[in-house]
């Protein structure tokens, strides 16, 4: 088959994918395996090799990234109904203050709370913020708003253990202390530049309150009992002091980015060979905070948050694991080979093409992980051909992914009713105020591709 008939296809298959999901508002699952099948079957691979890829391509980033996402759900879940995240904010205020909490709840956010589940995170986080906000004046909706959608947003795709930093390095076979030490590169002036920007712009009369706040109400407080956001009451009454409770995950990260340094400087020892492996690290934190669970909220409560951990769980690792089918069949098709006559090395037009695919797609299907997964495996196989680094390409994805969140977005609709904001509001802190995140995350990602 001809190049231009596989490109048309492949644009014919990506097309297919927005259109079920948005559209007919199919389950994006079925949409993404759906697509690689189309996508197989019209490039000639015929159906043993279509399903075979598609197979291939579940089995391959379920092996790269299946056990890190569970053992990262289950830990945010342990940590959500230890109210870790609640007291976190607490020690926050009162150690930056109102005005530098929107930079500090942010960053810590983006880099450190990424396993938990991103709605569970918001759930928490977002009434938090909308108490915290009247301290901050005239403008404290906008500022606290505009933080949290910068800070969760980002921290999907860069950091690790969050779900579309993981579903990219899998795909792109990047060592996962590779992409958690870049990754934390990128993010932590990404945030720290978006929300000062961010906020330049609404307090200099674009934000107004009359317009973009809903009439003012009570706060509300964190959800308890049932559902995603529910927090189970310690059944001994003791909370775990907050370095207790984190200590556990924020060991098993260092022990990922030590694996990763050492890898760096050439430095082979058994040991730290061993417990630096991102699943025996993760693994670690996991035991480690379930110990903490069982001492301060009881047998029964533990049980209980390891249960909605890994309901929560499943259907991440589903939508990873067909990113993988469609990743598969692209490999298979060769639109690596193809698509690499259309660049020349050392160049940054690849990341550029990464971005916009991904920004491209998100304003499509709406979705930050589906968008991102699907650009780094339409052009992961440009990597080998052109010789950059597999990181960049991850790395490029994520920023363009994130690009205008909008209404389609589940997280646009819950910061705009858990923040008190109208729909003109969140269009304002969330749409643009993560867009600005996307654009200015490519600056660190291409500073990168200078020294990579």
């Amino acid at each position: 088959m001809s190049d231009t008939a596989i490109l048309i296809n492949t644009g014919v298959a990506v097309a297919a994918i927005v259109l079920l999901i948005v559209k007919f508002k199919l389950n994006p699952v079925i949409a993404l395996v759906l697509g690689a099948c189309y996508l197989g079957l019209s490039t000639g691979l015929g159906v043993e090799k279509t399903v075979d890829a598609i197979t291939t391509g579940f089995g391959d980033i379920m092996a790269e990234i299946g056990l890190l996402v569970a053992f990262g759900v289950l830990i945010g879940a342990v940590l959500r109904d230890l109210r870790a995240i609640d007291r976190l904010v607490e020690l926050l205020l009162r150690s930056f203050g109102p005005n530098r909490l929107p930079h500090a709840m942010g960053l810590t956010i983006a880099t450190f709370l990424q396993s938990i589940f991103l709605d569970v995170l918001l759930i928490i986080s977002a009434p938090l913020a909308r108490a915290i906000a009247p301290k901050l004046g005239r403008y404290g909706t906008a500022r606290m708003a505009t933080a949290l959608a910068i800070s969760l947003e980002c921290g999907i795709v860069f950091t690790v253990p969050g779900v579309g930093a993981l579903a990219l390095a899998g795909l792109l076979h990047v060592p996962l202390g590779t992409y958690l030490l870049y990754g934390l590169v990128v993010i932590i002036p990404t945030v720290a530049i978006s929300i000062s920007l961010m906020t330049f712009v609404l307090t200099r009369g674009w934000w107004k309150p009359e317009l973009d706040e809903l009439p003012a109400t009570a706060p509300d407080e964190p959800v308890r009992g049932e559902g995603p956001g529910a927090m189970v009451a310690p059944e001994t009454g003791r909370q775990a002091p907050l370095l207790l409770a984190f200590g556990p995950l924020l060991a098993a990260l260092l022990l990922i980015a030590a694996g990763a340094l050492a890898d760096a400087v050439d430095l082979h020892n058994p040991v730290l060979s061993l417990l630096s492996d991102p699943v025996v690290a993760l693994l670690l934190g996991l035991v480690g905070t379930c110990l903490v669970g069982h001492r301060h909220l009881g047998q029964s409560a533990l049980d209980a948050s390891l249960s909605r951990g890994l309901r929560d769980s499943g259907q991440i690792l589903l939508l990873n694991g067909v990113g993988g089918c469609l990743a598969g069949v692209i490999d298979q098709a060769g639109l690596g080979d193809i698509l690499g006559k259309f660049f020349s090395a050392n160049t940054f037009a690849p990341l550029l093409v990464v971005w916009l695919m991904a920004a491209v797609l998100h304003v499509a299907v709406g979705s930050v992980t589906i968008s991102a997964i699907t650009a780094a495996g339409l052009l992961a196989p440009l990597a080998p051909v052109l010789g950059v680094n597999p990181v960049l390409i991850a790395l490029a994805a994520g920023a363009g992914s994130l690009f205008m969140v909008h209404l389609t977005s589940n997280t646009f609709w819950l910061l705009q009713s858990l923040l008190g904001q109208t729909t003109r509001g969140a269009l304002k802190t969330c749409s643009v105020g993560v867009s600005v995140a996307s654009v200015v995350a490519m600056g660190p990602v291409l500073a990168l591709s200078l020294v990579l």
